[in-house]
């Protein structure tokens, strides 16, 4: 088995102690759990190389390849940041972030699927709409959101992180671009939001779609609906600007960290033993770093919040780049700005070429003697019982 990352440490630890324990795990968290635990051990399978000069072998366990692993994501970050990279169009870039009052956190995680969509949804028409206008942009900015649920301590805390196009088409088919600040006012761009977040929850409501768990049951009352519900349009909604870019590239790479992230990093993580773990977390207020400390099984208990409904796409495009009409609009931009910016670099190439191209690590060269006769035998598959 190879080494154990800090988190499927964790884990091989406590795992079986939560499931043990009051906790509730529902079947995709337990999935997930699981991909965790058996990443890389062997038990996934493995696949067998040999060197043709010297016969030395290396066995090769599989990785779960389950988003929440932190052992799996860094292939597949590079290939979606590729991809992106054709996709540039000459313009400034922003990072813009949409959250929500945490006093509609236990209503959202009661009802996952259906109020990430919605955030995804209310972030988008927001931003279009107002882009749309000719006093902001006057055109329609590509669009790429990423749906994060976590804050530094791995509490529940859903946003999501927009990066946006300071430049678009408009509707008679021209290229406008904006200055070098984001071009649409932020106390706008809150009250917009936070309008159409809960005109939609209150057809939610309405129409019975909404599940309520026993931390906010009080809600299935009309009148305590109502009341919480007018006291969420009182609040400050606060969307804000957190990056601005001068160039797509840097921004893409930027994103890259978001899109493929999980709720922690195995680099945060100060130290595991076999009850707790400790690890730091940027203090947003005060920006100062601290520690935390907290149970195997309270770590574990957090890290499983955050464990998407399956299928559910955490990454949406919009404006030019939604998915539909992404093709067309790029060519119709590029012809008008008469040139494409950046090109795929590794559009066609393997696994193995793309580990080489960039991490330099070629998995013909042998280890043994250094030879680049590596060569595949066969593999092993996953024992299902």
């Amino acid at each position: 088995m190879n080494k154990p990352s800090k988190i499927q440490q964790i884990f091989l630890y406590s795992y079986e102690d939560f499931q043990s324990s009051d906790s509730y795990a529902s079947g995709v968290q337990e999935k997930a759990a699981h991909a965790i635990l058996n990443c890389k051990s062997g038990s996934l399978g493995y696949n067998i190389t040999q060197c043709s000069d010297c016969g030395h072998m290396e066995f090769h366990n599989n990785s779960c390849r389950n988003r929440n692993c932190p052992n799996c994501q860094a292939i597949l970050k590079e290939i979606w940041i590729d991809k992106r990279r054709a996709e540039v169009i000459d313009s400034p870039y922003f990072h813009v972030v949409f959250t929500v009052p945490h006093e509609l956190n236990p209503l959202i995680y009661g009802n996952q699927e259906l109020l990430y969509s919605l955030l995804h949804r209310c972030s988008s028409e927001t931003l279009l709409e107002l882009a749309r206008d000719r006093k902001y942009l006057g055109a329609t900015p590509g669009i790429i959101q990423v749906l994060h649920t976590w804050g530094q301590t791995l509490n529940f805390h859903p946003h999501i992180h927009c990066i946006v196009s300071g430049g678009g088409l408009s509707a008679d088919q021209k290229l406008r671009k904006c200055g070098e600040k984001f071009f649409i006012p932020v106390h706008v761009m809150a009250k917009v939001f936070r309008g159409k977040f809960l005109f939609y929850l209150q057809k939610h409501y309405a129409f019975g779609k909404l599940v309520f768990l026993s931390s906010c049951a009080e809600l299935r009352n009309s009148y305590s609906w109502n009341e919480f519900r007018d006291s969420l349009y009182k609040m400050d909604w606060c969307p804000y600007i957190k990056e601005t870019f001068n160039g797509f590239g840097n921004a893409i790479e930027y994103l890259g960290r978001y899109t493929h992230r999980i709720a922690i990093t195995n680099t945060r993580i100060q130290s595991v033993t076999e009850t707790q773990v400790s690890f730091s977390a940027r203090d947003y207020k005060s920006g100062e770093t601290k520690t935390v400390i907290l149970e195997n099984k309270e770590f574990i208990r957090r890290f499983l919040m955050h464990v998407l409904p399956s299928g559910f796409q955490k990454i949406r495009y919009y404006g030019f780049l939604n998915n539909r009409t992404k093709t067309k609009n790029l060519k119709i931009i590029f012809k008008l700005q008469g040139y494409q910016k950046f090109k795929q670099r590794y559009a066609g190439l393997s696994i193995a070429e793309l580990l080489k191209e960039v991490w330099n690590y070629d998995i013909h060269v042998c280890p043994a003697c250094g030879c680049s006769s590596m060569t595949h035998l066969g593999r092993s598959y996953a024992y299902r019982s």
